[in-house]
């Protein structure tokens, strides 16, 4: 039976797709439904139909699914940020970790994966500790913020998302009435016209400190005394700043940080390290299971403080100094100055002189430290973006011969990938085991060991130097030895 766009289709929730979709088939058509739930049985609209798949819209559950929970957030199915919110908790894990596995399977042709079991959450809700919201106007004209609907950039109205802490929801009622008050614009992606792009927020889960960045198409908002004096009611508050963006584009934030009020930066802790974080730092969005991951890749590079480390796309120096605790010496490298220089002053805060930290691309830094400057590892960490690890990079880190690498990966595709490379060169896969940072997402964490791969046995071989027959001739053995002799 041939499909078409606008058919309803009544289907069996039989699999999850990568991105939290459930797939079921109608007559051997297989179609994509965001937000249902394997085990439900659903009736759907198909809106996008190929010549042997589809995608299609939710109408109805028909029969819920003994998985399906009841989402904590009205937005849920809106907003899109939330894709697990209907899916308990118990098979988000089961979905994540075979979502790990069936990457390194598909994408690394990995066999028998020493898999150890995902590191879960204890509070599914209000974890981040970071949120940057979109500013503008609705259909009504009425000033709103929120999160972008899923694939559009059409604000779904909510101050108080489920996975934020309670502050963001008082800072957004001060900013937008502060703009009510004073007639401020927020920005049209459309024109390029009005002053308010977004408002960034940054919260210190151990120390409580607050910081509100005001993202702008201008230099400055109107009144600032006035919202200043507002925000610093919020118990917390430590920092204001306002980040110029006048870029036409969607990027979200811009280069250059003004400060209103306060210190440009708050502090907080994972573990016994603590860490200054500015609006433009890189820093996990998840204490509480940060501590997990960070522990699990320190367990990983088992460091006896013999040990020369490179840590490979450091950021604000988090995994470096958690390591440092342990090495002789940490290496870090970012391509973002003002990360490394915050990796500098975070090394000074908690009295670690074992540091370096270098300034550019991993993929440009390492090869040339190695090749011109004779430096070697240890143990090599490697927490890439999504992207993964550039092939330069990886080629060096296989030419540099640590005895462990530790990967820890956003993305289980593009991990995947360099696996099989770094495999293919001598390494092996000795520890997998996923952590849960993003409760209620699709998104997961993955550490993974590797190490030299050890010899399956070995033979004996008797040879006799010299001249005659059957003896190899000294000069024989000059000569080879020369032709391969290594690079300096």
């Amino acid at each position: 039976m041939e499909f078409r766009k606008n058919d309803l289709v009544t289907l069996e929730i039989e699999d999850c797709g990568i991105d939290g979709e459930g797939i079921g088939k109608a007559d051997g058509f297989t179609v994509f439904v965001k937000d249902a739930v394997i085990g439900d049985t659903v009736t759907a609209k198909i809106i996008k139909a190929k010549k042997n798949y589809g995608y299609g819209r939710l109408m109805e559950v028909l029969k819920p699914s003994p998985y399906r929970v009841e989402p904590k957030c009205e937005f849920a199915r809106q907003c899109g940020g939330c894709q697990l919110q209907a899916l308990s908790y118990d098979q988000q894990l089961v979905f994540k970790t075979n979502k790990v596995k069936g990457h390194l399977e598909r994408i690394g042709g990995f066999t028998d994966i020493p898999m150890e079991p995902i590191i879960g959450m204890d509070e599914l809700f209000h974890y981040r500790n970071k949120a940057q919201f979109p500013v503008g106007r609705n259909k009504e004209g009425k000033i709103v913020t929120g999160f972008y609907a899923g694939r559009t950039h059409n604000i779904i109205e909510n101050r108080d998302c489920a996975l934020g802490v309670a502050e963001n929801k008082e800072v957004l009622d001060r900013v937008i009435a502060h703009m009510e008050k004073y007639g401020i614009e927020p920005y049209n992606e459309a024109t390029g016209k009005g002053l308010v792009r977004h408002v960034l927020i940054r919260y210190g889960y151990f120390t409580k400190e607050v910081m509100v960045c005001l993202i702008l198409n201008g230099n400055k908002i109107p009144k600032e005394e006035q919202l200043v004096k507002s925000l610093c009611e919020i118990p917390g508050m430590t920092s204001i700043t306002i980040n110029v963006n006048k870029k036409h584009s969607n990027v979200i934030l811009g280069e250059e940080i003004r400060l209103l009020w306060g210190q440009e930066y708050i502090t907080d802790r994972i573990g016994d390290i603590s860490y200054q974080i500015s609006p433009l730092s890189f820093y996990q969005v998840n204490p509480m299971q940060t501590q997990k991951l960070y522990a699990k890749a320190l367990e990983y590079a088992d460091l006896h403080g013999e040990e020369t480390v490179w840590d490979l796309y450091c950021g604000i120096g988090t995994i470096s100094l958690f390591l440092a605790q342990k090495a002789k010496f940490v290496r870090g490298v970012e391509i973002v100055p003002a990360a490394i220089e915050n990796a500098k002053e975070n090394a000074k805060l908690n009295g670690l002189e074992n540091t370096e930290f270098f300034v550019g691309k991993a993929e440009e830094v390492l090869p040339r430290e190695y090749k011109k400057n004779g430096v070697y590892a240890d143990v090599i960490v490697v927490d890439p973006p999504r992207k993964g690890c550039d092939e330069t990079l990886l080629e060096t880190m296989v030419e540099m011969n640590p005895d462990r690498i530790v990967y820890v990966s956003c993305d289980s595709a593009t991990l995947a990938r360099d696996l099989k490379y770094l495999c293919e060169r001598g390494y092996e896969l000795r520890k997998v085991c996923p952590v849960d940072q993003f409760g209620m997402t699709v998104h997961v964490e993955t550490v993974v060991l590797l190490s030299h791969k050890k010899p399956d046995g070995h033979i004996n071989v008797k040879v006799e130097f010299g001249k005659g027959e059957g003896k190899v001739p000294l000069d024989n053995i000059a000569k080879r030895a020369e032709t391969y002799k290594p690079k300096e």
